[in-house]
């Protein structure tokens, strides 16, 4: 097998799939010169860029037929292309202009399903689960334990668990921060892996119950309950009475045939690496792209890692309203660093330089590939639930865990989490955790999932896409679950910007 990997025609590197020796000879094919042998001038680490042909200081490096930067200083032939030699060539707020490039993705007449559970307002849930929602962290522990002696008292009772997910906030805040945690929290109340929710407030906090009601908007009458600790004698014993009548009604829901188009699955990535761009996400593109054609929904996020690729988005927009709303999307988040007077572009972190990324606009042409090829038909504002069957954009940061909770808040039944160095966390919803390379998934196999990594040693892109396809069809159908929910690793975040009293 080649060492190298070349990802474009137009690329002046090739990745490294193992480590590269200083003097050893690789053949690559160029687009002035055809096939070339280039003399490796310096040790380069796995998943890492060689440089094919000489350039010179301030021209570009080219790699999924993209700028990712440019080089210092002159580079020879043969160097190793990383931080030390490649800068971010992004600045500053961009002016766009919608320039249409959308592929036209045929519908699928395959009429894929799975085996789920049909909600009262006419949603599907992948599992049966109830959730505790607090409106305050101060009640965190309170609900933890009603969480465990629910699942304790009522184990066995046609339910998949009783899931409580902590918070810090829901007091002392002001503005947005506040507004964000109650459509957040409201949106996890009525997500449809729940059957039933048991909401708990304290009774001092300014998310007060009676006005979290009117962000939840209408649900079934029997599926979500209410309780104020501090107007309730014994908190536990009238929260277990509540979950028992939760249980009742959640014991009514049985699976049954639902089809693909109901599905909604989250697309993120956290800890990539040079492989990210070259395996896991573009097979999570490809997945996302056959849901789609079979009418189900797709959500991305991870606004800042769209940077340097958000034309390739925005291109895509179904029409221009949708063009603009993605204009904003984007200029919004880079203005929310200048207010805070931080570099927009300070990106990629530390564990994404060691597995081979060196600038921004390399992780974002690699992260956007999860976004597949379809259209983007809508945006939706953070903590907010999508509506659009199709290929949505959410607003969130790219931090693991805000993220993946904005996902499962927008309507993710699944997430799809690729990652290169991986990372044991789970969001409310299944987290699948796709390596990127085999090393990971072999030494990491009670965090990984599956193992995208087998698109280096052989295995065909078509071929694994079915096979992830099932899986997730395999997972929605309860014939499955993810390491993080058979290890109990269930967390949301919920984004802060403003001040805390």
């Amino acid at each position: 097998m080649s060492k190298i990997i070349q990802l474009h025609p137009k690329d002046n590197v090739v990745i490294s799939l193992e480590k590269v020796l200083k003097g050893e000879v690789i053949q690559v094919r160029t687009e002035e010169n055809g096939s070339i042998d280039v003399h490796v001038l310096e040790d380069i680490p796995k998943g890492h860029k060689i440089l094919m042909q000489a350039v010179k200081e301030g021209e570009d490096i080219i790699k999924f037929g993209y700028s990712i930067g440019k080089a210092k200083n002159d580079l020879s032939a043969g160097c190793w292309v990383h931080t030390h030699n490649l800068a971010s060539g992004l600045h500053g707020i961009l002016d766009y202009t919608f320039e249409p490039n959308i592929k036209n993705t045929a519908a699928s007449d395959s009429n894929y399903t799975f085996q789920g559970y049909l909600r009262e307002n006419g949603e599907a849930g992948i599992r049966n689960e109830i959730w505790i929602i607090n409106t305050v962290g101060c009640i965190n522990k309170t609900c933890e334990m009603l969480a465990k002696m629910g699942n304790e008292q009522f184990n066995g009772r046609g339910i998949d668990g009783i899931y409580h997910f902590p918070h810090p906030y829901g007091c002392s805040q002001l503005g947005d921060d506040l507004s964000n945690t109650q459509k957040l929290l409201a949106s996890l109340v009525q997500h449809p892996n729940a059957a039933g929710v048991l909401v708990v407030g304290l009774g001092c906090e300014n998310n007060q119950i009676e006005a979290f009601k009117e962000v939840i908007g209408e649900f079934p009458p029997n599926r979500v309950r209410f309780l104020k600790a501090q107007e309730t004698e014994d908190e536990l014993a009238g929260g277990l009475s509540l979950i028992e009548e939760l249980v009742e009604y959640a014991e009514a829901f049985k699976r049954q045939p639902i089809p693909v188009s109901k599905l909604k699955i989250g697309l993120k990535c956290g800890g990539s690496d040079g492989f990210s761009g070259i395996t896991a996400n573009p097979l999570a593109g490809m997945v996302s792209d056959l849901i789609i054609a079979d009418g189900g929904t797709a959500i991305l996020t991870e606004v800042p890692e769209m940077f340097g690729a958000e034309t390739i988005l925005m291109n895509r927009a179904k029409d221009e309203e949708t063009f603009e709303k993605i204009v904003h999307l984007v200029n919004d988040f880079k203005q929310y660093f200048i207010r805070h007077d931080q570099e927009i572009y300070e990106n990629p972190s530390p564990g994404n330089k060691e597995g081979g990324i060196s600038t921004l606009e390399e992780k974002s042409l690699g992260c956007t590939q999860k976004g597949g090829t379809a259209e983007v038909v809508d945006v939706s504002p953070y903590g907010e639930r999508v509506e659009k069957p199709g290929l949505n954009l959410v607003n969130a940061p790219g931090n693991d865990l805000i993220s993946v909770t904005a996902l499962a808040a927008a309507g993710a039944h699944i997430v799809l989490f690729t990652t290169g160095r991986g990372t044991p966390f789970g969001g409310p919803v299944p987290t699948v955790k796709i390596a990127t390379n085999s090393d990971l998934a072999s030494r990491k196999k009670h965090w990984i999932d599956y193992n995208a990594g087998q698109l280096l040693e052989g295995k065909n892109i078509e071929e694994l896409k079915h096979d992830l396809f099932q899986y997730i069809l395999d997972l929605a159908s309860g014939e499955k679950s993810t390491k993080n929910e058979q290890f109990g690793f269930r967390e949301i975040s919920i984004f802060k910007e403003g001040v805390i009293l």
